[in-house]
Formats: structure tokens, C-alpha cells, sequence
């Protein structure tokens, strides 16, 4: 993750974003520039290339701590000009109020430079209408895509032609949008286009042919799904294997209540699909364990964790590939082998994250 930045970088790093349409939460990577924020996914431990959104500093108001959200008391909320609200979680009360110090600052930078007294707001202008208006409240993308996949009521999977290839096992986009209009998920097919969209950017179902696959680059989440005949998808390889994530070590309430040394987001590549997920590290002392979280749900309960006693714990160079690891990581990668001889793989956002994080837990492994 530590990628050639522009000098005008102000700062940068993993916040926790809920989403627009579909209000659920995803780790994202974001950018703090003078005049904007940019954040960008991370698939394969490795930042997408294309940004997924922007946020317009000019005129924005930043509340900090926002303490709306009851399960999520990290959570800082912007208001830009145009009434748009964005809600960001940080890892730790300390990023939290980092991350807000930073954006009033160059939010007053812009006012300064527009000739605006501090602390005196830019004029409103009228909220934008459109499908990125359109909030999908309470939708379960799992259950939505269970629904798909029933044997008896969900889409059903045929062959199609498209410029002259064949593709087997798929269904057109506007075959999806029928379904969902015809099983009341959505009222509308701007709707439906909308909850077909988070289906593809959560990685759900996938493009199959040209048409889609050319409609997905376009990084705007409303226009990325066609509603089309012609326009072909399928289900993602990985839900051939779905079900339920477990905690890989059982946990008790011994374990999680030592005292919080670090706290942190950091990417782990998993046992058993291999692929790279954002995680919330709580290291913790008396006794030593190290928990994960996962950040985009609601449960306080780790997803994972185990005991430091007896660990080894060591950072890997950034070059070559290193056995056990998948994926084109970026960099930052240390690895921690547990007293059964289980190995973990995690990958931190810069160099100086990985270096404070061995240090921290090797301070525990004795």
C-alpha cells in the first residue's frame, strides 16, 4: 500500500464507509487532497485503480464524533454543499478525531481561499435528484442473491449468444431486473438496476461477455449494471462455495478482556479462499491475544483470534512472491506463525503500520 503519492496528499488510509444506495458498511481506502476526498476498493490486497468516489470538500461541514449509529461510536459524518451525507468510521478514537482535524482544515484552507470568513457556510445549492438518490434500506444482499438461486423461484440460468459466442450458465440484465420487479424486492426498475448494481460491486454475480464487462468499467455504482436483454451475467465463482464465516479459534470472555494495546485496520489474506479482506486488529495484553473484526457488520464479536503465547512473528520483504501468499499484495506484508503451527498472512498499509504492529505484538509472544 505504500503506492507513489502526489505531494498534495494530505493524508491517507482505511475508513469504514456506508453506502449510499444499499446502506451497508465496506472498508475503503481514502485519499485526503486540499480540495477532496477520494476513496477506492481494495480486491486481492491490492488498490483498485479507479476510484469509486469523490467527496467536494468546498463547503463541507464535518461532525465529529457523530454518535448516531449505536454499535459504531467511531463514526465522523460529512455534509457537503449539496446536501449529500457521507458516514466514516476509523479504527480508534484518535484516527477518528485525526481524520476530522485534517478535513476542517482543509475545508477551512477552501473557505479561506474564497475569500469566506472562518466558520461561515457555503451557500446551499439544491440537492442533486437521480438515480443516486435512491436509498435501498434494509436489503440483505446475501438473502436477495439466496432468493436468485432457488431452484424452484429464481432466475434460471440459459445459454446465450453474444457477437457471435456462445456463454452457458448466465442470464441477461434485464431478465434480473424483471425478477426482482416481478418478486416485489424492488417497486421499480431504477430499483432494481440500483440492488443489481451493489449485487455486482459486492461481487455477487459477475459479467459474462463484452457489453457487461465494458458497462462495469464505468465507476459511477447506478450505471454499472445494464437493464438489458443483451447485456449477460452470472453468479460469482465463490458462491459455489458460500456459507457462513465462523470463528476459526472458539473464544471466551477471558480472552477479550485484556487491556487494549493497538487498534487498527489492517488487510488478512484468508485460510481457505485465499483472498484479502479488510479487517479491524485489536491487540490485547493480560493476556496477550490478537482478535479481528469484521468492520462492515454491526456485531461487536471478532470473527477470529488467538492466543500469543508462543507466536513467532516477522515482517516479509517486498519483493519476490512468498510462499503461502495469493494475490499481487503491495507490500507491508508480516506474517505470524501461532503455537499450533498456523500460519497468518497480514498486510499493513504502509511500512511504519508494519513495523509498530511486529514490535506491539512481539512485546506479547513470551
Amino acid at each position: 500500500m505504500d503506492t507513489h503519492q502526489n505531494s498534495s496528499t494530505l493524508k491517507e488510509g482505511f475508513l469504514v464507509k456506508r453506502g449510499h444506495m444499499v446502506l451497508n458498511w465496506k472498508a475503503r481506502w481514502f485519499v485526503l487532497l486540499p480540495d477532496r476526498l477520494m476513496y477506492y476498493k481494495y480486491e486481492g490486497g491490492k488498490k483498485d485503480s479507479s476510484k469509486r468516489g469523490t467527496i467536494l470538500l468546498a463547503g463541507c461541514v464535518i461532525t465529529s464524533p457523530f454518535l448516531v449509529h449505536e454499535n459504531r461510536p467511531l463514526v465522523l459524518r460529512l455534509q457537503t454543499n449539496t446536501s449529500e451525507e457521507y458516514f466514516l468510521e476509523a479504527c480508534s478514537r484518535e484516527e477518528r478525531d485525526d481524520w476530522a482535524s485534517c478535513i476542517k482544515a482543509a475545508v477551512e484552507r477552501l473557505r479561506s481561499s474564497d475569500g469566506q470568513s472562518p466558520g461561515s457556510e457555503a451557500p446551499a445549492q439544491p440537492q442533486r435528484k437521480g438515480s443516486s438518490s435512491l436509498k435501498l434500506h434494509n436489503v440483505n444482499l446475501s438473502q436477495v442473491v439466496d432468493s436468485m438461486y432457488d431452484v424452484h423461484s429464481g432466475i434460471k440460468l440459459t445459454s446465450h449468444m453474444e457477437q457471435a459466442s456462445s456463454f452457458s450458465n448466465c442470464f441477461s440484465g434485464s431478465a434480473v431486473v424483471d425478477w426482482l420487479v416481478f418478486m416485489q424486492l424492488t417497486l421499480t426498475r431504477v430499483e432494481a438496476v440500483t440492488l443489481a448494481s451493489a449485487l455486482l460491486e459486492e461481487g455477487y454475480i459477475r459479467p459474462v461477455g463484452v457489453r457487461s464487462v465494458e458497462a462495469l468499467r464505468n465507476v459511477a455504482l447506478g450505471e454499472q449494471f445494464l437493464d438489458d436483454s443483451t447485456a449477460l451475467y452470472s453468479y460469482s465463482e465463490n458462491l459455489k462455495k458460500r456459507g457462513s464465516v465462523k470463528a476459526e479459534t472458539s473464544l471466551s470472555a477471558m480472552e477479550l478482556s485484556g487491556k487494549v494495546q493497538k487498534r487498527g485496520y489492517l488487510l488478512k489474506q484468508g485460510h481457505k479462499r485465499k483472498n484479502w479482506k479488510v479487517r479491524l486488529f485489536v491487540l490485547r495484553s493480560e493476556p496477550g491475544y490478537l482478535h479481528y473484526y469484521d468492520p462492515s457488520k454491526d456485531d461487536l464479536s471478532p470473527v477470529g483470534g488467538f492466543s500469543l503465547r508462543g507466536c513467532l512473528v516477522s515482517a516479509l520483504d517486498d519483493s519476490g512472491v512468498h510462499s503461502g501468499v495469493k494475490g499481487k499484495v503491495q507490500g507491508n506484508l508480516f506474517k505470524i506463525i501461532t503455537q499450533s503451527d498456523t500460519d497468518y498472512f497480514i498486510q499493513a498499509p504502509n511500512r511504519q503500520e508494519k513495523m509498530d504492529w511486529i514490535e506491539a505484538i512481539k512485546q506479547l509472544t513470551s
